[in-house]
C-alpha cells in the first residue's frame, strides 16, 4: 500500500501509456464537451487544432484513470484539496499514443494533523517527446506511523 512516507519530493512514478480511442473521445466529447472540433472530423480539419481533437478535459479524464490504476487504488490516499496548474499544451487526436507520468514536487506533514502527508504532484501527458498536457496539484495521504 502506498503511504505518503513512499512518495518523497522527486519521485517520478509511471503510469503507462494509452492510446487514444476515437469513439471513447468522441462519445466523452458528447457528454461533456460537445464543441463542433472535439465532435466532427471536418469542423476539427476547420480548427486551428487541423483535425478531430480530444477535449482537455477527455486528456485529464485519461491521466486520472492512470493515477487511480496505479496509485490510489491501493494507497492511503484521503483525496485532494485543489490544484494550481492546468495546461493543454498541444491538440490531442485518435490514435495518439499518450505516456503519463507523476512527479513528486514538495511532501510535507500537515501541521494541524501529523498524520496526514499533503503531496503536491505535477501529472504529465507525453505524446513521444511532446508534452500535451500538464497540471499540479495536491494530494493527502495519511501516514504509516
Amino acid at each position: 500500500m502506498i503511504a505518503f512516507e513512499d512518495l518523497p519530493a522527486g519521485r517520478i512514478i509511471p503510469l503507462g501509456e494509452v492510446i487514444v480511442d476515437r469513439d471513447d473521445m468522441v462519445d466523452f466529447a458528447r457528454k461533456f464537451d460537445p464543441q463542433p472540433f472535439h465532435l466532427d472530423e471536418e469542423a476539427g480539419r476547420n480548427s486551428i487544432f487541423g483535425g478531430l481533437s480530444a477535449s482537455g478535459w477527455y486528456t485529464a479524464s485519461l491521466w486520472m484513470r492512470r493515477w487511480v490504476d496505479v496509485v490510489l487504488s491501493d494507497s492511503t490516499s484521503q483525496g485532494s484539496p485543489g490544484g494550481r496548474e492546468l495546461s493543454w499544451l498541444a491538440p490531442v487526436h485518435a490514435g495518439d499514443k499518450l505516456t503519463f507520468a507523476a512527479e513528486v514536487l514538495s511532501a510535507r506533514l500537515s501541521k494541524s494533523r501529523p498524520n496526514l502527508g499533503l503531496v503536491e504532484f505535477a501529472g504529465t501527458a507525453h505524446r513521444g517527446d511532446e508534452l500535451v498536457y500538464r497540471f499540479v496539484a495536491t494530494g493527502m495521504f495519511t501516514a504509516r506511523g
